[in-house]
């Protein structure tokens, strides 16, 4: 990816202490959740989170903030799920209750 494709997103952080514990800035809405993977829609695309006994400890979306505690052992971005076009706010519940 390019990245000029990113210009006029805020700034995207991701932080992991000792693969135990994971912080996000940039996250608009979770996915999908279990203790082995968290599907992550962020300003820079689809976060997918794998490992074991993940727990999902914080999550804000008015300010896109995101923690977890857990084993992690990989982390993947893809483009699907069209973060940057979908309206701010547009999450799982939103869909579950079309």
């Amino acid at each position: 990816m390019d990245e000029r494709e990113f210009k006029g997103v805020s700034d995207h952080e991701v932080r992991i202490v000792n693969r135990e514990t994971m912080t996000i800035k940039g996250v608009l809405h979770v996915d999908s959740s279990d203790d082995q993977e968290i599907v992550l829609d962020t300003d820079l695309g689809l976060l997918t989170v794998r490992g074991e006994d993940l727990q999902i400890k914080q999550l804000n979306l008015d300010d896109g903030s995101f923690s977890l505690d857990g084993a992690i052992s990989a982390l993947q971005y893809s483009q699907g799920g069209g973060s940057r076009s979908k309206a701010k706010g547009k999450g799982f519940l939103d869909r579950l209750l079309r």
